[in-house]
């Protein structure tokens, strides 16, 4: 598969989704009624038909307990991530981005990249129980609500939290923020 390929990714998207929702034994209408994602959504992932976004992945692999990035293919050997290059799944708003820096569904850790535009938030999904994030920040600065109170981090400073606590992401600067992520599911 061509990474850069936007439809090949919806298409592996959907196919794996298919998968797991079949090996955990589930029907369309149980995974939408587990997930919050209606089943129209559901079918048109799996058929490739729609371009999800980060919210709606969130939702349907916590619903099925497995890393969101066991939504994408393994892959082993090296690997060299380049940012802006290959998979990128947008919040909702196209205010957030994500690029997962490596797609390791067999793995209980995902990093990605993420960029926030300038002067917005991103309200993340609760995810799943006992996840740990830790966020960098790359470049600009970033202030995180975690359970109602304020960090704000510049350049090279990190914050480790329960991803399963309410928290959001605001760049109140007017320059790009970029982070790195890593989920630690425990």
């Amino acid at each position: 598969m061509e990474i850069d390929d936007p439809r090949q990714v919806v298409l592996q998207v959907g196919s794996v989704l298919k998968k797991l929702r079949k090996d955990k034994g589930l029907s369309l209408e149980e995974l939408a009624q587990v997930s919050g994602v209606s089943k129209l959504t559901l079918g048109n992932i799996e058929r490739g038909d729609t371009n999800p976004t980060i919210g709606m992945l969130w939702k349907i692999s916590k619903s099925l307990s497995v890393p969101l990035m066991a939504l994408f293919s393994d892959q082993s050997g090296v690997q060299v991530s380049r940012a802006g290059e290959g998979l990128r799944i947008a919040g909702d708003g196209d205010t957030w981005l994500i690029e997962p820096i490596f797609q390791q569904s067999s793995q209980d850790v995902e990093i990605c990249r993420a960029y926030l535009q300038p002067n917005s938030s991103y309200y993340p999904e609760m995810h799943h129980p006992h996840t740990t994030e830790i966020a960098t920040v790359m470049s600009g600065m970033i202030e995180i609500n975690v359970n109602d109170e304020t960090y704000t981090l510049n350049a090279y400073d990190s914050i480790s939290f329960r991803a399963d606590d309410a928290h959001s992401y605001t760049n109140p600067s007017d320059e790009l923020a970029v982070l790195h992520l890593i989920l630690k599911y425990n």
